[in-house]
């Protein structure tokens, strides 16, 4: 069986295996067979192609995993979901009191309550989202 050949088997192996672990260690290495794999095809002899796998494999570790480690450490920008809700500025529709109430928020409507429960937030005027208790927006006026 031909060098190469046997390079893209052990990418296509490290491949699959990445996709189960997701490491990326793992790709990392495939990515080094299928270089390793290309060097074999032109002819580089079997110590030569150990070279090569080792300095690409080394230099994927060396320049993607801090790259890698660094976007996983960095907080999200952007939130989601009623995350996303959390900071908004809502419009009460109907009056908001510790039982009832129901505001729009973002063009959806939500019932809501007051951050405190001693306020009455009248029809018509606008609130902050301070957070989101399940279905619930919690919210204070507008000053």
């Amino acid at each position: 069986m031909d060098p190469w050949l046997i390079w893209l088997i052990i990418a296509l192996v490290l491949a699959i295996a990445e996709i189960f672990t997701l490491t990326a260690a793992l790709g990392m290495l495939a990515v080094a067979a299928v270089v390793t794999a290309g060097t074999a095809a032109i002819g580089l002899p079997v110590p030569g192609q150990l070279v090569v796998f080792s300095v690409v494999s080394a230099a994927g570790v060396v320049l993607a995993r801090p790259w890698a480690r660094r976007m996983m450490l960095q907080p999200r920008l952007e939130r989601f979901g009623v995350e996303a809700l959390v900071g908004a500025s809502g419009y009460v529709l109907r009056e908001v009191n510790n039982h009832d109430g129901l505001v729009r928020i973002r063009g959806e409507d939500w019932t809501a309550r007051p951050y405190d429960e001693s306020l009455v937030i009248p029809a018509g005027r606008t609130v902050d989202v301070l957070h989101i208790d399940g279905s619930t927006a919690v919210v204070y006026p507008r000053e």
